[in-house]
């Protein structure tokens, strides 16, 4: 006897295998060097998976309280004081999360109601438009100015209906590497002034910014802190994406909000790793030191790009360099990846992929966060092009 399966109307019904999935399959299919999905292939530091291993061996592994180990919180707090002058209280404005994307969807299930819109810049990470879609809400896509990727304010504000509840940014961005200025954040703090519109400010690359520039958190300004919810990520930064733990900081009224929604979809996170790095949190010097380890990555990366066709375009946070190929190739984006993955042995994104249009203008992404080796081989393979 058979039985049937019930049919769904699906929540998502337009989403599929995501593009990472998808070039992560295929490098694997083809033996190519992964430079397309966003995780670095060398180790993170000892000292730390000893401060975890040394947290469950001395009994820290039950629940911890929903928002987060105290230490923890504790530590965010000082580091988010020292780094960019804001004090956040610990107890009611520190949220520690099941990583970044957990963090965005929560934040946006939490201020959003079904039929507000929520306006997010295109070229924009995939998680952003399903969780607005799952909130009921209207994505209102505005895109970054093409080639600079810089925020066009005058599209950001004929955006902005009696709608618009949220706001949603991203720097470092991920896929371009752009990084927001000090005027381009004062602009933003002056044309959310009059509104009532909030700000969920993914900052995940924060401690990639290159070249002596600083990171300008939605934290250093007090007009947007006081609308901000703030998304930080300790797998981007200790080198652990599969931990899955982050954090989000906000004024307390926004993280009440923030933890009805928190305890019903994760309740707390993973408490031994938790412990571990509010004690690895202890040293500062693991992420001040991260932009020299990073920019010197992507110094090594670019100077094997100049002996291909690809040109690099700017690169001043995250580990991402994106290339223009139209002097190697006229495939749309997506074609152009395939092909460099089973003909070239490189794996890359398309950044066409982080457009809701599927915007081409001939530019890919590559991450760079890799051991030399790995880059190595995948620049010379690239310099068959």
């Amino acid at each position: 006897m058979s039985y049937l399966t019930p049919s769904v109307t699906s929540r998502l019904p337009e989403v599929g295998t995501t593009i990472f999935t998808t070039m992560s399959a295929l490098a694997v299919q083809h033996k190519a060097v992964n430079l397309g999905q966003g995780f670095p292939d060398f180790d993170c530091d000892p000292a730390l998976t000893a401060a975890v291993t040394e947290a469950m061996q001395q009994g820290h592994n039950q629940y911890p309280p929903m928002a987060g180990a105290a230490a923890l919180r504790e530590a965010v707090a000082a580091k988010i004081e020292a780094l960019y002058g804001h004090r956040y209280d610990a107890t009611a404005e520190i949220t520690v999360t099941a990583g970044a994307t957990q963090a965005l969807l929560t934040a946006i299930l939490a201020v959003v109601q079904p039929g507000e819109e929520v306006i997010v810049l295109d070229p924009c990470y995939d998680c952003y438009v399903p969780s607005i879609q799952m909130a009921g809400a209207k994505p209102v896509r505005v895109q970054l100015t093409p080639g600079s990727f810089r925020p066009d304010f005058a599209a950001i504000a004929a955006a902005i209906t009696p709608r618009t509840r949220l706001l949603l940014i991203n720097s470092p961005h991920n896929p371009t590497g752009t990084v927001w200025t000090e005027a381009e954040m004062l602009q933003l703090q002056d044309l959310l002034a009059p509104t009532n519109v909030l700000l969920l400010s993914d900052e995940v690359y924060e401690h990639m910014v290159f070249d002596g520039k600083k990171h300008l958190s939605a934290s250093r300004f007090p007009g947007l802190a006081a609308r901000a919810m703030v998304v930080s990520s300790f797998g981007k930064t200790f080198h652990v994406t599969g931990w899955k733990v982050g954090t989000v900081a906000a004024p307390a009224a926004l993280m009440a909000e923030f933890r009805k929604i928190h305890q019903f979809n994760v309740f707390t996170v993973n408490t031994p790793m938790q412990v571990g790095l509010a004690q690895y949190l202890g040293n500062p010097a693991p992420y001040i030191e991260l932009p020299a380890f990073y920019q010197a990555k992507r110094d090594f990366f670019r100077a094997g790009l100049a002996t291909t066709r690809l040109k690099p375009m700017d690169c001043s946070g995250t580990y991402f360099q994106t290339v223009d190929i139209s002097a190697v190739s006229q495939l749309s984006e997506a074609d152009f990846c395939a092909w460099l993955t089973q003909e070239i042995g490189v794996a890359a994104i398309p950044t066409s992929a982080f457009y809701g249009d599927g915007f081409d203008q001939s530019m890919v992404r590559f991450c760079f966060a890799k051991q030399d080796s790995t880059l190595q081989l995948a620049l010379e393979r690239l310099q068959k092009l």
